[in-house]
């Protein structure tokens, strides 16, 4: 069937699941204030290193009490210090249901090597999580950014627990509400749906973190960059603006200028608005089409950034070279970068709805997508 070329393209084809679009109202010259050349340690930079800290508290809701930092690796970093630092005094549940909750396994049971409680669905399904003993320390990720599948609500995650619950919330933070009483070890990135810089991670500890941090002695070494205690204190500077290593002035300027963006549209509540539109607009694509479909199975835990889809045509003779040869079309047509799924995914299209994305470019979007899927449907025949 011949399906004519859409007349309109977004205006910013940039769907990529990270580094993510920057916010539409980016520019370099935001960045003139970024002091460069000077240490991070003097006056200036430790004021907008403490900035980033308390903007991120309030637009998040975080708790006063709650201890936030900047680490580096990106979110990477922000987990494994919060693994390495921390686990090993009680039993461990590990919980995964796509790539990198998949990752955090594997570091805690071959690195690590300790004897934990492994959980695990398919992908496009979620781990029980009702089902877990919250007593043990429970690792999992709040939205599973290789799936499109994120946990529905943290209700099940009991406040009277014994266990720290330590949550990768990377593609999750600013898209969604979390439950802060319900978690005690949260970790993000400033790439995601900020859209900030590489490189810079988020470490946010609740009280009962830091008592863990400062009464538990793990059996293994701790790399310098991992060390958030010193003579069985915590490292207070670390959750004040003086960071482990040197930060990048220029990127956490970034960064501010990406929170201030988010205050301009609403805050919290406005980033998840702008997300959810994004995600419905192609949610509401699926429901009128018969060859493709959400990668997540239950709409109760389909994510509003990561929305993860798979081709359901029965033409289809190769999933993962169709998916492939669509994402490549629509890259070569300029309307949508870097929408391929995760390498270790199902075949499919992954694309980026967080809140830095017009839900018009989503709009303008989706007639190419099913261009290039006719396209290629014709081209295998």
């Amino acid at each position: 069937m011949a399906i004519n070329t859409p007349a309109a393209r977004p205006a910013n084809a940039r769907f990529s699941s990270g580094p993510c679009a920057k916010n539409p109202t980016f520019s370099l010259d935001k960045l003139h204030d970024a002091p460069l050349g000077r240490s991070h340690r003097a006056a200036v930079g430790k004021a907008k290193l403490k900035a980033a800290i308390e903007e991120t508290r309030d637009i998040l809701n975080i708790p006063a009490d709650y201890k936030i930092g900047i680490v580096p690796a990106s979110d990477t970093g922000a987990v494994e210090m919060a693994m390495w630092s921390m686990l090993g005094a009680r039993k461990t549940t590990m919980v995964a249901w796509e790539s990198f909750g998949a990752g955090w396994v594997t570091d805690v049971v071959k690195q690590l090597k300790l004897d934990a409680d492994v959980r695990t669905a398919e992908y496009g399904e979620i781990v029980d999580m009702a089902a877990i003993d919250y007593d043990t320390d429970v690792v999992f990720t709040w939205n599973g950014t290789t799936s499109g599948v994120r946990v529905a609500t943290g209700e099940v995650i009991p406040s009277d627990r014994a266990g720290l619950t330590i949550c990768d919330a990377t593609s999750a933070a600013f898209a969604m509400d979390l439950p802060w009483d319900k978690l005690d070890v949260t970790t993000f990135s400033w790439q995601k749906v900020l859209g900030g810089e590489a490189a810079h991670g988020m470490l946010i500890l609740s009280p009962r973190a830091v008592e863990r941090l400062e009464t538990y002695t793990p059996a293994w070494p701790l790399p310098k960059i991992f060390r958030l205690t010193k003579g069985g204190k915590l490292i207070d500077g670390i959750f004040e603006g003086a960071t482990i290593n040197t930060p990048s002035m220029l990127a956490v300027e970034d960064y501010l200028v990406a929170l201030e963006w988010a205050r301009s549209v609403g805050g919290l509540k406005g980033l998840i608005n702008r997300a959810t539109a994004n995600a419905q607009a192609i949610w509401d694509f699926c429901e009128t089409r018969d060859w493709i479909d959400n990668l997540a199975n239950d709409p109760a835990t389909r994510s509003n950034t990561s929305v993860c889809l798979k081709f359901t045509d029965a033409r289809i003779k190769d999933g993962a070279a169709f998916a492939k040869a669509v994402a490549k079309r629509l890259e070569s047509e300029g309307v949508a970068f870097d929408i391929g799924a995760y390498r270790d995914a199902p075949a499919g299209l992954r694309i980026w709805c967080g809140g830095t994305v017009e839900t018009s470019d989503i709009q303008a979007m989706l007639p190419w997508l099913e261009y290039a899927f006719q396209a290629e449907i014709d081209a295998q025949s």
